[in-house]
């Protein structure tokens, strides 16, 4: 991490905003939020893209006596981007045609890479849908993120946000954007122990749609969660006894209002009333949660077709089964809003102050009854939803940004879900939270990648079906199963993008370095224990 001289500091600050959050006041204001108190007033430093400087609690003090009236950038500056996160759901690496999909067509998203950047070597946080979430949201890798896996029972005190986690919404709003989640959150309920995680505790200024994860199967759900109230739909609903949290899952028998169109346009109403405000308005982050494509699992069990869509729309009349048809019509509905946003930032006039990021939450699942092979949804990878081969977690980043971003370049920058942190904090000059496991990736979005700082590894850790652990470092790439105990085995992405020639045997050495890495990343958490298959 890279220190700064006290008087260079000083001299530094002296340009920039005396609005911008440090790490430490990031706690205190979010103390004062949950408890209703009034905002404290924070200073914060601008630094080189990429990296997050760390500070004294007695310096923070000293420059924030000093540097209280220093004439700087308004915290409301609208050279600050709009930041909006694009997250779909059990979408493949190779689901969109600009990734190399034949069957369903994306024409949106393949626009999208063709005006922006896209990422051939990004990640998820894991292969599953909680912890992926978490490590977004908190910029540290499983081996430390609170939350690291899906929970079970009745108690969601595991899978939820704490008050102490900050995350990119709270850097964000505490630097003065308006924030808002219109989706699947996944990291906080109403049920017992899950409060804490709730979206406007975690630094959202609005939310709608699904807290509880089992809940987001459904896609005609009883209601949805406009902020703490339950805003009723139109729909009857087949329940099945799988207590999740307090909430029970199933499957609609009578179908009316469809909740990725109304999460969608929750969506668009955001962006129309904050970027209708341009001059003097406050620039805002939208973390669009879609819960497309993933399956209704209880639907999938109960009647044989998890992908719920109102139509097949292009696909109706293919020869494919009700589930494959639905897994493409939901895809292509999908890429359908991902361009009615997109057209909408043109119509504002706010397309080049705004940038927008697309992505998956882990690779392509199996568990809607379609057939995942006719798709070839993990395209060139090994593996899918929960495996932590490349299939698994392995995912589309697509960066857009007209004018600032270079157009139609790809780039094989090696980053991850926790990047997210210090990217929007270099976007928003605020100040990233110390001790994270995040670099930005903001110098290779603004055309300067010979500025791009690179990971040392990438590491996950997954609990479910006797435990695993992997590392990427450079182009190897090693996967362990059983948990902490099974061999090693080691793959060279460089010339077997499909992991299947280990050459653990002919590579010692680098098995070793790669165990010492599994060992250092973890560290222990009484909530997670590893599960049986």
């Amino acid at each position: 991490m890279r220190r700064f001289a006290f008087d260079q500091l000083i001299v530094q600050a002296a340009k920039q905003t005396p609005e911008r959050p440090s790490s430490m006041n990031l706690l205190l204001s979010k103390s004062a939020r949950v408890s209703e108190m009034p905002r404290y007033r924070r200073v914060s430093f601008r630094r080189p893209l990429g990296r997050c400087l760390a500070f004294s609690f007695v310096k923070w003090a000293i420059l924030t006596t000093v540097l209280l009236d220093a004439a700087s950038l308004s915290a409301d500056s609208p050279s600050r981007p709009n930041i909006i996160f694009i997250l779909t759901d059990d979408l493949g690496y190779g689901d969109l045609g600009c990734y190399g999909q034949k069957l369903i067509a994306t024409p949106r998203l393949d626009r999208m890479a063709a005006e922006g950047i896209r990422f051939t070597d990004f990640y998820a946080g894991n292969s599953v849908c909680a912890p992926s979430r978490s490590v977004l949201m908190t910029g540290q890798h499983t081996g430390h993120t609170h939350v690291r896996g899906n929970a079970s029972g009745p108690d969601m005190s595991s899978q939820t946000l704490r008050d102490e986690d900050v995350t990119v919404a709270e850097v964000l709003h505490d630097a003065g954007y308006t924030t808002a989640l219109s989706g699947k959150w996944g990291l906080g309920d109403q049920a017992p122990g899950g409060r804490s995680g709730l979206p406007r505790r975690q630094g959202f200024d609005f939310a709608y749609g699904y807290l509880n994860q089992v809940h987001a199967h459904n896609y005609f759900p009883e209601f949805l969660w406009r902020n703490e109230d339950q805003e009723k739909l139109r729909n009857v609903v087949e329940k099945v006894e799988r207590p999740y949290g307090g909430f029970v899952g199933g499957w609609a028998t009578t179908k009316v209002d469809y909740s990725h169109d109304l999460i969608a346009t929750e969506a668009i109403n955001f962006v129309k009333r904050e970027g209708a405000k341009k001059e003097g308005g406050k620039p805002f982050f939208l973390y669009l949660s879609m819960t497309i494509p993933h399956a209704n699992n209880e639907a999938t069990k109960g009647v044989g077709d998890g992908q719920e869509v109102p139509d097949y729309g292009a696909y109706a009349d293919m020869d494919w089964s009700n589930p494959n048809k639905g897994q493409a019509a939901m895809i292509s509905r999908m890429d359908a809003d991902v361009g009615r946003l997109m057209d909408l930032l043109d119509e504002l006039g706010i397309a080049e102050n705004t940038v927008v990021m697309f992505s998956s939450d882990n690779g392509p699942h199996d568990e809607g009854g379609h057939d995942p092979e006719m798709f070839d949804p993990a395209g060139p990878l090994r593996g899918i939803k929960r495996a932590l081969y490349e299939g698994g977690i392995r995912v589309p980043l697509i960066v857009r940004w007209p004018g600032t971003t270079p157009a139609g370049v790809t780039s094989n920058h090696i980053g991850y879900f926790g990047d997210l942190m210090a990217t929007v904090s270099d976007l928003a000059g605020t100040e990233c939270p110390d001790g994270l496991d995040s670099i930005s990736f903001a110098p290779t979005i603004l055309g300067k990648p010979d500025q791009q700082r690179q990971h040392d590894y990438l590491y996950w850790e997954f609990y479910e079906q006797g435990g695993r652990q992997a590392v990427r470092d450079g182009n190897w790439k090693a996967v362990r199963m059983p948990w902490m105990t099974g061999p090693t085995q080691l793959f060279d992405l460089s010339i077997d993008l499909g992991e299947q020639d280990d050459v653990a045997d002919a590579n010692p050495d680098v098995v070793k370095r790669m165990e010492a890495i599994m060992g250092e990343a973890h560290v222990a958490h009484p909530n997670w224990t590893v599960r049986g298959r």
